[in-house]
C-alpha cells in the first residue's frame, strides 16, 4: 500500500498542474499545518483588536478554534464543543488573508483535487477528509515526508542546534525562496524583512503595513514601490517628509537590495541544480554574518544550507527525467516568439519550478508537536533584541510601556499639542513677545510656538509668560526647546496637583504657527514689525554719518 505521505504528494502534483483552471496566479503558494495555525492565530488576534481587546490570544482559544475550521472546512461533523464568540469573523479573516497572499492551504487543495484530476489517469481519492484532519492535527504517523524539526544530520559536539532554532532559521530559508516564487506572501516577507537585523523592528514593519494598507497592496510591493521612488523617483516624485517609511529607508533598502541580489542569481544562471544552491548559499552568508562557528544559529544555518542543497539537486534530477518522459510539466506559459531576448525570458523558470517543488514539499511536512513553541511569544532571537514571533511583529502596538509618570505624562503632554493655521492663531490673544535680537538661522525661522489662553495673566506666572512666544515673533532653536521644557514641566505640575486633588489651570494650550506664512500679514497690520523681520533687517540701508 502506498505511504500516505506519498500520496500527499499526488495531490499537490495534480493541483500544481491543473491550477491555471481556477487560480489567477500559478505561483500560488502553499501554507501546510503550521502555517495554516500561525495565521489562524494572527486572525483571531485581529478579530479581538476590533472588538477593543488586545491583540493576544489564548493557546487554548486557538486549539479550539482549530479543530472547528478543519473540521468546516472538510465537510466533517463537529466536535462536542461550542463555537468561540466570533468564529465566523475569524473565518472570514482567516479566508481573506489567504486570499490577499495569493496562498492556500491543504484543505483547499483537497477541495481542488476533485474538480482538477483527470479521471482517466488520477485516483479518485488518494486522501480522504478524516486521514487530512487527523495528519493537520498531528495525531497520526506520516511516513514518506521529512520532519523538519528532528535534525537529519547529526550534529558536532561544539556546535550544538537545538530543534526550535533550526525549525526558525529553516523558516526563514523558505521564506525567502517564497519571495521568489510569490512576492505577496505577507508571512514571508514579516519572517525575512529584519532577519538578519536590519534595524526594522515592529515599528518599521507596522509603517509598512499602514502603507501597503493605504495603497490596497501587498507589504512586498509597498517596501519595493517606496525603494524605487527613492532611488529612482527624482525630487519632484520623492515621498514627503513626513512618510513614516522615511525613518526606516536604510534598513528598507538594504531588504531590497539583497532581493534584487537574489533575482539576479535566479535569472543569470540556467541549471536549477547551481542556481539553487547560489540561492541557498547567498541566504546564509547573511544570517551567519558576524557570527562565530559555535552559535546555535550557525551550526542550524550549515545543516539547513546542506540539506536544502541536496533536496534542490534532487528535485531537478526528478523534474528532468519527467519532462524528457513526458514533455509535459508544470511550469507557466512559454514565452512568445516575438521575445526579443529569449534568454531573458527564459531565465530563472527551471529553477522556478524547483523551488515551487520544494516549498510544496516544505508544506506537506508534519505539523510540530509542541503548539506552544510554535505559538508561543518567545521565539529564538534570531536578529535584533526581537524574537520571530509572527504575532508580535504584527501587532499594533509600536511602543513600550513605560510605568513612571513621568514619562507617561510626556506622551501625553506632547500628544495634546494641536496644530492651527495662521487664521486661527490670529484669532486668539496672545502673550508677550520674545525679544529676538539676532537673526536665526533660515531652518530655525520655519515655525514659532504660541501659547494661546484666554487670560494668559491668570495661568501664566511670571517665569512662564517670558519663555512664552508670540507668532510674529522668531524663536531660536535654544530658545525652542526651552518653552518645550517649561511646558513639559508645568504639564508634570499639573498631573501632580491633580492626583493630590488640587485645582489645575485649565484651558490653555500650544499652538505650533508657520512664521513665514504671516509674515506679510503681519506687515500690513503694524508696520513697527517690518524693522524686526530679519529679512528686512537684512535689506534695509544703513543711515550715512555725518
Amino acid at each position: 500500500m502506498e505511504a500516505f505521505g506519498d500520496r500527499l504528494k499526488v495531490i499537490v502534483k495534480v493541483f500544481r498542474r491543473e491550477c491555471h483552471r481556477v487560480l489567477h496566479s500559478e505561483r500560488t503558494t502553499i501554507h501546510g499545518a503550521d502555517g495554516m495555525l500561525m495565521l489562524l492565530q494572527l486572525a483571531m488576534a485581529e478579530v479581538n483588536k476590533q472588538h477593543g481587546q488586545e491583540f493576544k490570544v489564548a493557546l487554548s482559544d486557538v486549539l479550539m478554534a482549530w479543530k472547528h475550521l478543519l473540521l468546516d472546512k472538510l465537510h466533517l461533523p463537529p466536535p462536542n464543543f461550542a463555537r468561540l464568540e466570533n468564529y465566523d469573523l475569524i473565518v472570514e479573516a482567516y479566508e481573506s488573508f489567504l486570499k490577499r497572499s495569493n496562498t492556500v492551504d491543504l484543505v483547499d487543495i483537497l477541495s481542488m483535487y476533485k474538480q482538477l484530476r483527470l479521471v482517466d489517469s488520477d485516483p479518485e481519492e488518494p486522501v480522504s477528509p478524516i486521514q487530512l484532519f487527523e495528519f493537520l492535527s498531528g495525531n497520526m504517523e506520516v511516513s514518506g515526508l521529512p520532519d523538519s524539526s528532528v535534525p537529519s544530520t547529526p550534529s558536532s559536539k561544539g556546535r550544538p542546534c537545538s530543534s526550535q532554532v533550526k525549525m526558525s532559521v529553516r523558516r526563514v530559508f523558505c521564506s525567502y525562496l517564497n519571495l521568489l516564487v510569490n512576492a505577496k506572501n505577507d508571512m514571508a516577507l514579516a519572517l525575512t524583512l529584519d532577519v538578519p537585523s536590519r534595524t526594522l523592528g515592529r515599528q518599521a514593519f507596522t509603517d509598512v503595513k499602514h502603507a501597503a494598507h493605504n495603497n490596497s497592496t501587498s507589504l512586498f510591493l509597498a517596501v519595493t514601490s517606496f525603494v524605487r521612488v527613492i532611488q529612482l523617483g527624482g525630487k519632484g516624485y520623492a515621498p514627503a517628509e513626513s512618510d513614516p517609511l522615511r525613518k526606516h529607508v536604510k534598513g528598507l533598502s538594504d531588504f531590497v537590495h539583497f532581493l534584487d541580489d537574489l533575482e539576479e542569481i535566479l535569472g543569470e544562471i540556467p541549471d536549477p541544480s547551481v542556481c539553487g544552491a547560489r540561492l541557498v548559499a547567498a541566504v546564509r552568508a547573511v544570517l551567519v554574518k558576524g557570527r562565530s562557528s559555535g552559535d546555535a544559529m550557525y551550526a542550524a544555518a550549515d545543516e539547513t544550507t546542506k540539506e536544502l542543497k541536496e533536496r534542490i539537486c534532487q528535485l531537478h534530477q526528478i523534474q528532468k527525467l519527467i519532462a524528457n518522459g513526458s514533455g509535459t510539466g508544470i511550469s507557466p506559459a512559454r514565452p512568445k516568439a516575438y521575445v526579443v531576448n529569449h534568454c531573458t525570458a527564459y531565465g530563472g523558470r527551471d529553477t522556478v519550478k524547483v523551488l515551487m517543488a520544494l516549498l510544496d514539499e516544505e508544506a506537506l511536512t508534519p505539523p510540530c508537536r509542541n503548539k506552544a513553541d510554535l505559538l508561543s511569544e518567545d521565539q529564538p532571537v534570531l536578529s535584533g533584541a526581537e524574537g520571530t514571533c509572527i504575532l508580535n511583529l504584527f501587532s499594533p502596538k509600536t511602543e513600550s510601556s513605560d510605568p513612571s509618570l513621568r514619562a507617561h505624562t510626556m506622551k501625553s503632554c506632547l500628544s495634546t499639542a494641536c496644530w492651527s493655521s495662521p487664521a486661527a492663531a490670529r484669532s486668539l490673544p496672545v502673550c508677550t513677545q520674545l525679544p529676538n535680537p539676532k537673526p536665526s538661522p533660515l531652518w530655525m525661522r520655519s515655525a514659532a510656538l504660541t501659547w494661546c489662553s484666554p487670560k494668559p495673566s491668570l495661568h501664566l506666572n511670571a517665569r512662564i509668560r517670558s519663555r512664552a512666544v508670540c507668532s510674529r515673533g522668531l524663536l531660536s532653536g535654544q530658545e525652542v526647546e526651552m518653552a518645550k521644557t517649561e511646558l513639559q514641566a508645568r504639564a508634570i505640575e499639573r498631573r501632580l496637583a491633580l492626583r493630590r486633588g488640587e485645582r489645575a489651570t485649565r484651558g490653555s494650550r500650544w499652538i505650533l504657527t508657520n512664521v513665514e506664512v504671516q509674515r506679510t500679514s503681519l506687515q500690513r497690520r503694524n508696520r513697527s514689525l517690518v524693522s524686526k523681520c530679519p529679512a528686512r533687517m537684512s535689506a534695509r540701508p544703513r543711515a550715512r554719518r555725518s
